[in-house]
């Protein structure tokens, strides 16, 4: 499973959450502490919001712990919103299209998790994405299929409802096609204004997820950044967060439960 953090608040360098923590990002991809994959080396990515209204990205096939231009980066960009991700692939090929976060006009999106037997259902998840969308496709992950699959099923008016729309639909897929393998969704997508973090699974197994709200700003963790956890707050599973101009919000996921029962 891959790691990841998010960040939204006061313009800060991205080297004060992806690089200079004692359990940074990049420590985590050599030394995850609560992942099934200690090691996350199948390449990396930032994505951050700037003067633009379409958000910057910086992916790349190698560790994130060899690539010097990394801490260059995150020592000298600031940012009021930014991701940042470590990969470990579940089948995939290790190309750069592949590595997260991934990027349409004003969104970002990354991922941990997968879609069990991505091969058998690939197809009829890819079906999902409307032609407006199915162009910006360059890679082939499961993870891609969906976020593109969100945009498409209306993630502009409604990002929370496209999202459990699509993994309900993804799961009556998965199981109309006999495969016993669980959806595990923990992802971040971001408008550039709102940021929201999910933690779900159509089983018991969703990944970990944290956050921490200092007033000022919210960052959302696979693992806690240092070993102080009083200040992390884990999201229960089936939860999602969002963080826009008011106070953080921990709400719970409205999956369809009768799909959810179907996909069992």
């Amino acid at each position: 499973m891959c790691r990841w953090i998010a960040y939204r608040g006061k313009p800060t360098a991205l080297e004060e959450y992806v690089t200079a923590p004692v359990h940074s990002l990049v420590e985590q991809s050599r030394r995850a502490q609560e992942s099934t994959d200690s090691l996350n080396g199948d390449g990396f990515g930032l994505g951050w919001y700037g003067e633009r209204r379409e958000p910057g990205v910086y992916r790349e096939i190698r560790p994130a712990w060899s690539d010097e231009n990394l801490r260059h980066l995150a020592r000298h960009i600031r940012s009021h919103l930014f991701f940042g991700h470590v990969r470990a692939s579940t089948g995939t090929q290790i190309t750069r299209p592949n590595c997260h976060p991934f990027a349409y006009e004003n969104w970002l999106f990354m991922h941990n998790g997968q879609i069990g037997n991505w091969s058998l259902i690939r197809r009829k998840v890819e079906e999902l994405i409307p032609d407006a969308y199915y162009n910006a496709r360059l890679g082939t992950t499961d993870s891609e299929a969906v976020f593109l699959a969100i945009l498409g099923a209306g993630a502009v008016k409604d990002v929370v409802g496209a999202t459990s729309r699509v993994l309900a639909v993804i799961a009556e897929i998965a199981r109309a096609c006999g495969s016993r393998e669980p959806v595990r969704f923990t992802a971040a997508l971001s408008d550039g204004k709102r940021m929201f973090a999910f933690r779900f699974a159509t089983d018991d197994t969703a990944t970990s997820l944290y956050y921490s709200d200092a007033g000022d700003h919210v960052v959302v963790v696979s693992e806690p950044l240092d070993q102080d956890r009083s200040h992390w707050k884990p999201v229960p599973p089936g939860h999602y967060i969002v963080a826009g101009d008011g106070p953080v919000a921990l709400k719970p996921f409205p999956y369809d439960a009768r799909l959810a029962a179907a996909a069992e």
